[in-house]
């Protein structure tokens, strides 16, 4: 799910094809017309915007090794990383010493787990840590994009998901605990095949089997029973033997708390491509996020929700839904989320088949008390034709006949996204990132900003979507942070990206239920969702009500220590006028997946006045085989895992 939030991408980076040309003007402004060169990376088809919004999930999984672009072995202009757990794609390369038996992801403890705890952060994926070639560092080790949910009829039953990288490549990871996410056990979704009559159109084979997956959600309907989402895809010819390229998405249920999944996954979303020609039109199906209304007495108590952006051959992304009302076993035709506003005016020359707002990626489906569905996202037809200006705009739609049909989209605001990483870093290119400020830049993985929202319990006319936006009250406009136009990878770029700038969490509240949102659409004029002490990036956010209605939103935050110089980061829990550092200790720069892919987004859960929150962390040591001696393990760099902190929310 991806990149799903870290969009922005090309892969021509790392693979010697056509990609399509964003033409760009004077100003540094990116025109209103796209070249429609596709391009074709390991048989995925793609015009240029759509590289651009493919997800993190998807350009990892659908490369050979996940390495995308010039970062590891440097290129014209690049600066140098200062780092010294970055791979350089020779075996062995910067490889530390041996690892000690004490670390505990690695090495098992007297009950033959990894779990590990650093106060009230636990690991939630207790199994050791695998160990890979450098070249491959990341591939069976990580653990990112996390998600939790918590049962409504019992609380101490708290599941969780992750994309999980054990088996070599992407898995639906999934996790479970039965005391309150105080521990943890792993389980693994059966996603290896589903019957091929199932797909669109049906395979006349008897099975449909998955290279990868990834971009998982958890959730609960009101019965106490799990569910779990998982992106599946296959990479087609050029990264692997076989031409399919067939996607989809999958849902699996669970009867016993999340301690194991039925079989097989059933397909909610599905594009069957089994020879790369693409004669359904659809290149990928990317992105998906799921919800279930879970509130005893809703119209539409237990119907399922997913939403999803389809990379269409015709150039176009839109955002479609499907739901369900009998527990998954069905699901219906997918419905347009993204039509037609008048705030979508530039079509980059890309078909209109299904309205106007024709590229848009990260959907967030959220529900109200009173069962009406909200879809937030972000959308990119309002990018301008001249200038330096480079904002876009967070949209929203409303469903109130069960995701029958969707309002026309309201927008929420504009919103600046995070700057092109390859100006700043001289690494990583296609992509955003959060550049650090420093002269050496540590801090290069992808990243993008992205609404969540979600609706007062006690109120279901309130309604609150938060987004990241590198343009606010905070972000120093007078000091000199200044929007630039955009970059030849059609990236937004800023004046004083890594001196003054700050990227903010922001707060849009609607009290009609969505209609409007009063505060105005400049981002500059919305409230944050958190007061910090000193004022640093922030960015991941996610967002949910206590009971009572209160509203909190969980976020990785640089303001502590050196994390805005070293480009490390903390997690941060913000309610009422609270703040609360949750991380006991700040996070490294990743090092995996060559320091270019952390996940794109973290959720949370609230149960009552508790907070779940869980976040990619990288404190744990990464491992390799050591030079010389392959009965040993070394250190090299660091890993990603899925951690989560409980937190009473108080006054």
């Amino acid at each position: 799910m991806a990149g799903k939030r870290g969009r922005w991408v090309t892969l021509a980076a790392a693979l010697p094809l056509a990609v399509g040309v964003l033409a760009i003007q004077s100003g540094g402004s990116i025109s209103g017309s796209v070249t429609q060169t596709v391009a074709r990376a390991a048989g995925l088809h793609l015009s240029a915007m759509q590289t651009r919004l493919l997800s993190g999930t998807s350009e990892q999984a659908l490369t050979a090794l996940g390495a995308l672009g010039p970062q590891a072995a440097g290129h014209a202009g690049a600066k140098s990383s200062g780092r010294s757990d970055i791979a350089s794609g020779a075996a062995g390369a910067h490889v530390g010493g041996q690892v000690s038996a004490a670390a505990g992801s690695i090495f098992p403890n007297a009950s033959g787990s990894c779990e590990t705890h650093s106060g009230n952060n636990v690991r939630v994926n207790t199994a050791c840590t695998n160990y890979a070639d450098t070249d491959l560092n990341g591939r069976s080790m990580a653990q990112n994009e996390t998600a939790i949910a918590v049962s409504p009829t019992n609380p101490k039953n708290v599941i969780a998901s992750a994309n999980d990288y054990m088996r070599g490549d992407g898995n639906c990871g999934s996790y479970y605990s039965r005391n309150g996410g105080q521990t943890w056990n792993g389980t693994t979704a059966p996603m290896l095949f589903v019957r091929g009559s199932s797909l669109t159109p049906a395979s006349s084979n008897a099975r449909e089997y998955w290279q990868a997956g990834g971009d998982t959600t958890v959730a609960f309907d009101s019965k106490g029973t799990a569910f779990l989402q998982c992106q599946v895809f296959n990479r087609g010819a050029g990264t692997t033997q076989d031409p399919d390229v067939s996607s989809g998405v999958l849902i699996f249920r669970s009867a016993n708390g999340g301690a194991s999944w039925d079989f097989p996954g059933r397909v909610a979303v599905s594009s069957f491509e089994p020879n790369g020609t693409f004669p359904n039109g659809v290149a990928l199906h990317d992105k998906p996020l799921f919800t279930i209304d879970n509130r005893v007495g809703s119209p539409f108590q237990d119907r399922l929700y997913i939403t999803w952006t389809l990379f269409a051959t015709d150039g176009s992304a839109y955002i479609y839904e499907v739901h369900s009302a009998d527990g998954g076993e069905t699901w219906s035709s997918p419905v347009v989320v993204s039509g037609t506003s008048a705030a979508c005016t530039n079509t980059f020359g890309v078909a209109t088949a299904h309205g106007t707002c024709n590229e848009n990626q990260f959907s967030d489906p959220f529900v109200g008390s009173d069962g009406s569905l909200y879809v937030a996202y972000d959308n990119y037809n309002n990018q301008p034709l001249s200038g330096t200006g480079n904002q876009y705009q967070v949209l929203l739609a409303k469903s109130t006949n069960g995701g029958v049909s969707f309002s026309a989209p309201v927008k929420v605001s504009d919103f600046y996204d995070l700057p092109d990483c390859a100006t700043y870093t001289g690494q990583d290119a296609g992509r955003s990132c959060v550049v650090d400020k420093s002269s050496i830049q540590n801090s290069f993985f992808r990243a993008t900003n992205y609404p969540s929202g979600a609706v007062d319990p006690t109120n279901s006319s309130h309604v609150i979507i938060d987004f990241g936006s590198y343009i606010n009250k905070n972000s120093n406009e007078s000091g000199g942070c200044v929007p630039n136009g955009f970059s030849g990878f059609g990236n937004p770029l800023y004046t004083g990206a890594t001196t003054v700038c700050n990227n903010q969490i922001l707060r849009a509240t609607s009290t009609d239920g969505g209609a409007t949102f009063p505060a105005g659409t400049d981002p500059r004029t919305l409230p944050t969702a958190a007061t910090q002490k000193h004022v640093a990036d922030e960015f991941w956010q996610w967002t949910g009500f206590t009971s009572s209605g209160v509203a909190v939103a969980g976020f990785y935050d640089r303001q502590y220590g050196t994390d805005e110089t070293s480009g490390a980061s903390d997690y941060s829990a913000a309610w009422a006028a609270h703040v609360l550092r949750v991380t006991t200790s700040s996070l490294p720069p990743p090092a995996e997946f060559l320091g270019t892919f952390n996940g794109d987004y973290n959720t949370l859960a609230v149960s009552g006045s508790t907070a779940h929150f869980t976040w990619t962390d990288t404190r744990n040591p990464g491992a390799t085989s050591c030079p010389g001696n392959p009965d040993a393990i070394c250190a090299f760099g660091n890993d990603e895992d899925d951690y989560t902190a409980s937190v009473l929310l108080g006054p």
